[in-house]
This record gives C-alpha cells, structure tokens and sequence, in this order.
C-alpha cells in the first residue's frame, strides 16, 4: 500500500495459477478507504487534485458492509484520498471503526491537521504525512504557498494534544527533490517525526486520477534523466553511509538495497536497466475501497466491483477478483513491474 510505512514485514504467498479455489480470501486484514475524492494541495506528481468532483465516503457506505468487514477479519484501515480532512463525517467513520476494535491511520497532506487537531488525536493511532523536502522543495512540489509551515504547525499541534503519537513522513522521490534527500531527513527530524520512508515517484500508471498514463512530456517533467540518476544514486549513497544509525533504528524505514531500488526504478524507465516488480501480496490481503464505491485489490490494478452492487465479502471472493488473482503473476505482470508502493504483509 502507498503508506509507505511497513507495519509488518511481509512475504507472499504461493499460489497454483488458475487454481481458483487456491485464492479464496477467508482473512482481508487491510482495508484502504478514500476519504474523499479531491485535494488540498496541487502536486506535480498527481492529478487527484484535478478533479472537479468533491465525493466523500459517507458513514452509509461503511455501514452496510460492517458484516463483511467482520467476517473478513479487517483489522486495519488506512484513510487516504484525496485529503481524507476534507471529509467533514471523518469523525463518524472512524468511531463506527473503532467499536470494531479497527487500528486506524491517517494518510495526509498534513495542511489542516492544526485545524483538525481534536478530530485527529481522538480518532486515529498513527499518522502518515506527506513531506517531499525542506521548506522551499516541499512549497514548490505541492504548489501551495506555506505548506511546510502549515505542515509543521500542524505536526506540533498533533504532539501537544496527544503526546506520543506515532507520526511518520512519506517522500515521493521525482525530478524536484532527488538531490535532496539527506536535507529531506534533516526536515523530517526539524519536525519532530518518528521516521521517514522513500518511495519513487509513479509516473507510468492510471492511479492517483489519471484516465490515461502521462505522455512522455509529462512523464518526464517528474522524471529523471540520465544525469540525474547519477546525482540520485550519488545522494542515496550519501544518505546510506551518513544515516546508518537512522536506518538501523528504523527512521529511516528502508534498507539500503530498498533505497538502491528507487534509482532502479529511474533507470528501467530510461531503459537502462531491466524492470523488476517488488515483492507484494497486496491483492491476497488488502483491497481499496474509492468514494464512487469502486473496489481495486490495490491502488494501480483494475476494479474488480463495486460496492453499490455487491457486499465486500462477494466482491472480493467473487468471480472478477478470484480470476484476478489466480492469473495475476507479480513478478511477471507489467502492472508490478512498474510498482513504485508495494505491500508485503505476513499475519
């Protein structure tokens, strides 16, 4: 899952390929559920923000598939979007979660967690911000002006309110940032967080309100040229041999073969290197749920339903995600091969 924070290691299963049976889902321990349908921030990287829709995911719809969240043994919901703030019945979603003993997390752009403080520290067990830099990258990356300002107040404002509350930054590597890195984990401990993880920027997908992938114009406004793969691979270098103690403790989330991948993932783009797919089990434990009601086994494959026309339960047990999944060879899907988020979840 784009959380960029692994909760728990994982490996993934094996599967005998068109074994229907075989990829039967009795345990879905993750859900990710779109809060709302548009954002507060204009980023380079993604098209959410475009979007002249202004859906939420209301309480009726989380409501009527309770039954299915409980005989899928759900244990784990992340709020995403679109900025899940800008939901106003936020607070009602998450309380219907937590009678049911739900670990919640909050995955945003951090810009109204000040003005949300109370809503936020009462609802959710961790938080999830998005940083793509110091204080004049980050700016310019999300188009709004004093983001990283809001960003910090807010931070502070969740720390002074519940003390001890795992907060976390994620990083979008792309063509604004990739010589920043190190100056990047210097901001992330400036504001006080808990750890920080990396990931490549997507550019190839239809994810994040894409109806068609980028054209190369603008796959390569994001991404990076051979020369600045070379200055990435140089400032990961950096980052590993000067941060070996933040990687070993885990503020740094990633391994340095982790981090390596990200320069990886710029050279298959240019053709320099074959692209490989991480590795993933998400379809066989997670699924993510769009505020139209649309179901995805993750953020990047097609839907497999719709919950206006079926329970969750029949729809990730039913025909669509069965023949999904028995089919579905990560290492070999180009879909994977491209994955920049994967989720590696082991019970």
């Amino acid at each position: 899952m784009c959380a960029a924070t692994d909760l728990v290691t994982i490996e993934r299963c094996g599967f005998a390929p068109g074994d229907l049976s075989a990829h039967r889902i009795a345990h879905l321990p993750i859900l990710v559920i779109h809060a709302h349908s548009s954002c507060n921030c204009r980023c380079v990287m993604c098209d959410i923000w475009k979007t002249k829709d202004h859906r939420a995911f209301r309480p009726y719809d989380l409501t009527r598939h309770l039954d299915s969240i409980r005989s899928l043994g759900v244990r784990w919901v992340v709020f995403s979007g679109g900025e899940p703030l800008l939901n106003p019945e936020l607070p009602e979603l998450c309380s219907i979660l937590k009678r049911e003993n739900i670990h919640l997390t909050l995955l945003t752009t951090g810009l109204l967690l000040k003005k949300c403080v109370v809503q936020v520290t009462n609802s959710f067990d961790d938080i999830i911000v998005s940083l793509d830099g110091p204080q004049a990258i980050h700016d310019a990356i999300r188009q709004v002006d004093s983001a990283f300002l809001l960003l910090s107040s807010g931070v502070a404002a969740v720390q002074r309110e519940k003390p001890g509350i795992p907060i976390s930054a994620r990083t979008t590597v792309q063509k604004q940032n990739h010589r920043a890195l190190r100056e990047t984990v210097l901001a992330a401990k400036q504001l006080n967080l808990n750890s920080i993880s990396f990931i490549a920027v997507d550019f190839a997908s239809q994810a994040f309100n894409r109806p068609e992938p980028w054209s190369k114009t603008h796959q390569d406004s994001v991404a990076l040229s051979i020369e600045d793969v070379r200055a990435l691979e140089s400032e990961l270098e950096g980052l590993i041999s000067e941060n070996s103690s933040e990687i070993a403790n885990g503020f740094i989330a990633e391994s340095p073969t982790k981090l390596r991948r990200i320069a990886a993932h710029f050279r298959a783009h240019l053709g320099l290197e074959k692209e490989e797919s991480p590795l993933c089990n998400a379809p066989w434990v997670s699924a993510v749920l769009e505020t139209d009601g649309t179901v995805r086994p993750c953020f990047f494959h097609r839907a497999i339903g719709n919950l206006g026309d079926k329970n969750l339960a029949e729809i990730v047990n039913g025909e669509s995600a069965l023949t999904f999944r028995s089919t579905l060879d990560v290492s070999a899907n180009p879909i994977c091969n491209r994955c920049v988020c994967s989720l590696n979840y082991k019970s």
